[in-house]
């Protein structure tokens, strides 16, 4: 859809580039610190890597924080997919360079920058719409058009199975963010009387069951992918987090991810930006 076809209508608040930018980091920071996450990183293990920890996690946050608010600003500033994804590879290098040359957040600089820079452009239209429909009106297209890079995990996943993973996502608006996640996320909360971890880990489990997680096909395969998804979804029709005990049922299912060296990265991901659209659509 043509920007001129556009409806304007003043409806959402006015975010600034350092507020969205504040507000990843914040989400990135939140992410990592959930536990138990089936095979992931967190403050309580490494879960199933060997070669990243928390504290690469944090550094990797903090370094491209920046990075959120320039995006906001080249989308304010109507800029085109290839000169976000400029910025992206950018935030990607002081991401390695932060980390020793370890990939923590290259999904998240995707779908977060998306995001950040659908609000920029969102907030100089002035447009009653949402950032994800932005980001499907706007860059959609391009992005379903571009195709994998073959060196990624997500291009191999490509190659082999056919994956469409984050990219197909980002192209369509996230529609599986949106219409899984985020009722995931609220859902966890009212389960748990409020409890917000417990929240974010009902999330990641929802979206474990249902993305095509390329991070999982890359270490696992299909059948590491049907595991994955067939166990969080049985963890969610048991009650989920609001099981009694529930935390020692997804600790048990971590340890057995980690046995399998399965690490659901794209829901990692995922949650964050689940976090991310609930956080700056409550901006004031």
């Amino acid at each position: 859809m043509r920007r001129t076809s556009l409806r304007k209508t003043a409806a959402f608040s006015v975010i600034s580039a350092e507020d969205v930018a504040t507000v990843a980091q914040g989400c990135l920071l939140d992410e990592v610190r959930t536990w138990p996450k089936p095979g992931l990183v967190s403050h309580i293990d490494t879960g199933s890597h060997t070669d990243m920890t928390l504290a690469h996690f944090e550094a990797s946050a903090l370094a491209i924080t920046p990075y959120f608010a320039t995006l906001y600003r080249a989308g304010y500033a109507g800029e085109k997919l290839p000169a976000l994804r400029s910025i992206g590879m950018a935030a990607e290098k002081d991401m390695l360079r932060a980390t020793g040359g370890i990939n923590t957040h290259r999904g998240a600089i995707w779908a977060l920058g998306l995001l950040s820079a659908a609000l920029g452009w969102r907030t100089a239209q002035g447009l009653k719409l949402s950032c994800c429909d932005v980001v499907r009106q706007v860059w959609g297209a391009e992005i379903l058009q571009t195709t994998h890079d073959p060196s990624s995990h997500g291009g191999l996943a490509h190659r082999l199975y056919g994956a469409g993973g984050a990219r197909i996502e980002a192209g369509w608006g996230f529609p599986i963010i949106r219409s899984v996640g985020l009722p995931a996320l609220h859902r966890g909360r009212e389960l748990s009387s409020g409890d917000e971890e417990a929240a974010r880990v009902q999330c990641c489990m929802a979206l474990i069951a249902e993305l095509e997680d390329t991070n999982i096909l890359y270490r696992g395969g299909m059948e590491g992918l049907s595991y994955a998804r067939n166990s969080a979804a049985t963890f969610l029709r048991q009650g989920g987090v609001g099981l009694p005990g529930w935390r020692v049922v997804a600790q048990k299912l971590h340890h057995a991810f980690i046995l399998r060296k399965i690490s659901p990265g794209g829901a990692a991901d995922g949650l964050a930006v689940c976090l991310f659209l609930e956080r700056v659509e409550h901006l004031r």
